[in-house]
């Protein structure tokens, strides 16, 4: 379905056309990914910073994994306190400055991931309608959409 049938609207431009279904696509993949997640007992930060620190493949400072997060979040240290609690990354304080804290996935939030990326791939759930070649080329826009605000 078109972006004008679903909010029944006319756009000035195509690309005032572009940023409004960028928006509201944006908006639905967050809404059909936390609906997946929630029967994981996660949120998609929660999901993103176990992600992290399983590539990582060792305890990263709070704040490195701060600046890898996707969705920039200030309450990021209380999401991973929630981790904490639930055994899924264990906290790690520096021996030479207790100030300096840092995180590593625990077991069982690497066992977790595994049974998330699993069901990802029997559902095919991160797969969209588009080709590779397809995706490749929304990359692109999205990318230099980005590098006109990012310097």
């Amino acid at each position: 379905m078109k972006i004008e049938d679903i909010i029944k609207s006319k756009f000035t431009s195509e690309h005032q056309k572009a940023i409004v279904n960028l928006r509201y696509t944006a908006n639905f993949i967050n809404h059909q990914h936390n609906v997946f997640m929630e029967q994981f007992d996660l949120t998609m930060p929660q999901f993103n910073i176990l992600r992290i620190l399983r590539g990582a493949k060792e305890a990263l400072n709070i704040n490195t994994v701060k600046e890898r997060m996707v969705d920039k979040s200030p309450n990021s240290t209380r999401l991973m306190d929630k981790l904490i609690e639930k055994g899924l990354i264990d906290r790690i304080r520096c021996e030479k400055d207790r100030r300096v804290v840092y995180v590593e996935i625990a077991e069982r939030g690497t066992n977790l991931l595994s049974e998330i990326d699993k069901e990802i791939k029997e559902k095919d759930f991160f797969q969209v309608n588009i080709s590779d070649e397809e995706a490749v080329i929304l990359s692109t826009i999205l990318d230099k959409i980005r590098s006109r605000y990012e310097h």
